[in-house]
């Protein structure tokens, strides 16, 4: 596959298709053979024998459908490559305002020192930092996090300029410091800037974990008067909206230490009561839409998890790419990055590195243009994430946000958006529904991001060379467990939805692409026949008996199907 040259991003096809697909046939011709004789060799004698033959023969039917299913993604897999200086050329002084979400909703179990090395390395993208806001979603509304999101914003200050300054990769403080970076440089001039950067993140990290053991923080810490804000009675189940806006506008404290903007930061903690369901991060990722729409509306949104840091700081450019390509950019919804992890061992026990859906799943589900949402590490069109329908006359406004120097004050913005968190803003609404992110599903992203398909939306799946993405994944079975259980309950709950892809997404989505949705769909009823199969042969094995022929006694059974059954029977199981 090529573009023209005016594309801003080429895609290509995978190497060896021919190779595969002749090995694909082989293995469908070992499939129908294998079928052909379970079905022709049925033991009828023994009422056992016959039940666990037929037990194992509806198995291999249902892993033949299964992987008939599987060859829709691996028949044809895409890959992308973009062209960053093109779009720079063509677009580089009216490139797009960005919100960037991330949602937190503990500080036990996701320790603020670890979300606010995400928030930074947001903060830090190579990017022009009037156009770029980062929302942090607190859902346990915590004091903890908030003190440590006024200590990044310092941090940022001397942080930015010194990765711009030295071109840093990674752009997360405690990726650079202590995984990624190894400091060997002879000039004594960067070796002491160096040093001085590494001792104050040190520093603050260190006062952001000292405040987190204490499990408050001390009065004499509480500087910013965003703090006024927590009371004694405060729980992370029932608390008022919380909305600060840290960084805006163009005063000092909007400066770093060389006198460039930075980045808006804004910390909200929606509004939750035991009495009302708070969707979890569906309806925070729901809440900041609407609260950003009012302090920045920009049309392009990254959402991440917040153990998810930026490993590329081109990684804003390279999305772009897709969205402003003359060609095919009025039609790309979302763009996808591969779900990445830099603490998965070598021998990557439990498959946690997801590496078959990141190489040949994804780029598989791209060739239909039906790439998943994921949930972290995408980038979105706003206005295909609010609900919005595709139609080929819509034009994007890539102009449109709100300008820092024209909104109100920080205070008064923030009491000016505060209904906008409450509890009760979606009743009678369509919010979760048809418009944000949906509810009602354990996997939100998944049914957000086949909504958005069904809504006319394509999607695009970008893995480069360097990561753009990194975070922390399960290493332990009962992680890894709980994990999948939860992706394959809720997939599973989407394939028998009225949105199921196999039954009802042929109507709105290629075919190929529906194919590919039900692979997850259907990972919950793999359980039966893999079960079927770690349990019956072992049984049957320890009595000596076989359910599978020699091979020199394959082709011999296969031909003699006319041949009186209790005849067969030795032949086959012996």
């Amino acid at each position: 596959m090529s573009t023209s040259s005016s594309s801003l991003f080429k895609t290509n096809g995978a190497k060896g298709r021919s190779l595969y697909k002749l090995y694909a046939s082989f293995i469908l011709v070992c499939i129908l053979s294998i079928l052909f004789y379970r079905l022709t060799h049925i033991p009828l004698e023994h009422y056992s024998l016959t039940f666990a033959w037929i037990s194992l023969f509806a198995s291999e039917l249902w892993f033949s459908f299964y992987w008939i299913l599987t060859q829709s993604v691996r028949w044809n897999p895409i890959y992308h490559q973009t062209f960053k200086e093109r779009l720079l050329q063509r677009h580089g002084n009216e490139l797009p305002m960005v919100d960037v979400f991330i949602c937190t909703a503990d500080p036990v179990a996701e320790p603020p020192s670890l979300v606010m090395s995400t928030v930074l390395s947001m903060m830090a993208y190579d990017y022009p930092k009037e156009k770029l806001s980062v929302y942090l979603s607190d859902d346990a509304g915590s004091e903890l996090t908030f003190y440590a999101l006024c200590e990044a914003c310092k941090f940022a200050k001397h942080w930015i300029p010194f990765c711009n300054k030295f071109d840093v990769e990674p752009r997360s403080p405690n990726a650079f410091f202590f995984k990624a970076y190894h400091f060997s440089s002879s000039n004594l001039s960067i070796s002491k800037e160096w040093s001085q950067m590494k001792d104050m993140y040190e520093a603050m990290i260190n006062r952001i974990d000292f405040v987190v053991t204490q499990g408050k923080v001390p009065q004499e810490l509480k500087q910013h008067q965003g703090f006024s804000k927590w009371t004694s009675n405060m729980t992370s189940r029932n608390h008022d909206t919380i909305i600060q806006i840290l960084i805006d506008g163009n005063d000092e404290k909007s400066m770093d230490v060389e006198g460039n903007l930075l980045p808006r930061v804004i910390y909200i903690a929606r509004e939750k009561r035991p009495q009302h369901h708070h969707n979890f991060k569906a309806g925070s990722m729901n809440v900041l839409l609407r609260v950003s729409s009012q302090i920045s509306n920009g049309p392009i949104i990254l959402n991440v998890d917040c153990d998810m840091y930026s490993n590329n700081s081109q990684s804003i450019k390279d999305a772009l790419c897709f969205f402003f390509d003359e060609e095919k950019g009025h039609e790309t919804g979302f763009v996808q990055y591969p779900q990445n992890y830099d603490n998965i061992t070598k021998n990557d026990l439990y498959d946690n590195s997801l590496k078959v859906i990141n190489k040949a799943e994804h780029p598989g589900l791209d060739s239909w243009e039906g790439t998943l949402y994921i949930g972290t590490g995408c980038f979105h069109r706003r206005e295909a994430l609010q609900g919005r329908k595709y139609s080929k006359g819509y034009i994007e406004d890539w102009k449109r946000g709100v300008d820092r120097k024209s909104v109100d004050s920080a205070s008064v913005l923030e009491e000016k958006v505060k209904h906008l968190a409450s509890c009760t803003y979606e009743f009678n609404t369509l919010w979760g529904k048809e418009i944000g992110l949906r509810y009602g599903c354990a996997v939100e992203d998944i049914l957000t991001g086949l909504a958005m398909h069904y809504n006319g939306w394509k999607s695009k799946f970008l893995d480069p060379e360097r990561k753009a993405f990194l975070g922390v994944g399960p290493t332990t079975l009962e992680q890894t467990l709980i994990q999948f259980k939860r992706w394959s309950e809720g997939n599973f709950q989407i394939l028998l939805s009225k949105n199921s892809p196999l039954l009802f997404g042929y109507q709105k989505i290629k075919f190929g692409a529906c194919m590919g949705y039900s692979i997850y769909g259907l990972w919950a009823v793999n359980s039966f026949p893999t079960l079927t199969y770690l349990l019956i042969p072992p049984l049957l094995l320890l009595n000596g008996i076989s359910l599978f022929p020699k091979l020199q006694r394959v082709v011999e059974c296969t031909k003699d199907v006319g041949h009186e059954k209790n005849n067969i029977i030795p032949l086959c199981l012996n």
